[in-house]
């Protein structure tokens, strides 16, 4: 009876004991699982930077930090005297080349034609009178009446006279027909030289009201009115809340092969821990003093850092840039 009962006391002692071993080994599997990698990023938004490309001076600002704006909404307006005193120069400058391709078109004025009409007339008349005057000479020469020198004189003279007919009907002919083709075109291309200062003028008085790029929300202002801003200056940051994204950096050993085109899902703190689905559209690598960890120390390698974009695959609600974002990973 003694020798049973020992028995009995020994299978329930090794039934104890395995139990306690059984209840341990669950326990340390469950304090040794490993918990899931949390990858903290935040939330990224398009952002453009509204500037001009003239320098003066803010005269009016249309908009506060907060307000939503649509694409080409006037976000300021700049005020630059010299722009206005170019335009003055320019049309100057045009109004100057078209005149003078007005005359080059139109020719020399009734006048002048006139004017270089009688003047060859008087030619005319000139050369008539010394060519009597060498006819009545030469026969006198030929009977040897004057001597050769005074015969000379008198064919000098008609020559000039034939010559001087002939210029003064080339200045008349010119007046009539007006100015050569070639000068005319330089005439025009300078009206349309003149006419393109203009417009380029034209474009920077455009350029004094600057819009917005794009639907958004302006995040920042920068100068304030009255203050000078420099060609390219930024006015003023809109951010386009619709097109946003989760930008997160991930150690290269915590990868854990992730490519293009995963889904992933991500806890928005701000939210009310609202859970997104995200398609990760873009790893590369970060800058080498980016590197988070160096395991070298551990005899292995240096860990570097990678940037890891994803997209929601939906619109979020309430989000805004800057916010929190939570992965985890097993």
């Amino acid at each position: 009876m003694e020798k049973q009962k020992k028995s009995y006391n020994l299978v329930i002692g090794i039934a104890a004991l395995i139990a306690i071993i059984l209840v341990i080994a669950i326990i340390g599997y469950f304090v040794s699982k490993p918990k899931p990698l949390v990858i903290q990023g935040e939330a990224e938004a398009s952002e453009y930077r509204v500037s001009g490309k003239v320098p003066g001076r803010i005269e009016e600002l249309y908009v506060k930090e907060g307000q939503m704006v649509h694409k080409g909404d006037t976000v300021a307006l700049i005020d630059s005297p010299e722009v206005r005193a170019k335009l003055i120069q320019a049309n100057a400058a045009r109004n100057a080349a078209a005149a003078q391709s007005d005359k080059a078109r139109h020719g020399a004025r009734s006048e002048q034609v006139q004017g270089a009409y009688q003047l060859w007339q008087q030619a005319i008349v000139q050369e008539d009178v010394l060519k009597k005057s060498l006819e009545r000479i030469e026969r006198l020469y030929e009977q040897k009446v004057i001597a050769a020198q005074k015969y000379d004189e008198t064919k000098a003279k008609y020559d000039a006279a034939v010559a001087q007919t002939k210029a003064a009907k080339s200045q008349y002919d010119m007046a009539v027909s007006g100015a050569r083709s070639e000068d005319k075109a330089a005439a025009r291309a300078l009206v349309e030289q003149a006419s393109g200062a203009v417009q380029e003028v034209e474009s920077y008085l455009g350029e004094l009201y600057l819009t917005s790029p794009a639907d958004g929300i302006i995040s920042a202002t920068f100068p304030k009115v009255g203050e000078l801003v420099g060609q390219g200056s930024p006015v003023a940051s809109v951010t386009d809340i619709n097109d946003i994204w989760f930008t997160f950096n991930v150690r290269e050993d915590y990868l854990h092969s992730m490519k293009e085109g995963d889904k992933i899902t991500v806890t928005i703190p701000a939210l009310d821990g609202k859970e997104v689905v995200a398609t990760v559209s873009h790893i590369a690598v970060r800058e080498s003093y980016a590197t988070w960890k160096a395991t070298k120390e551990t005899g292995m390698y240096d860990a570097k850092t990678f940037e890891v974009k994803a997209v929601p695959d939906e619109v979020v609600d309430g989000i805004k840039p800057g916010m929190s974002a939570i992965m985890k990973q097993k």
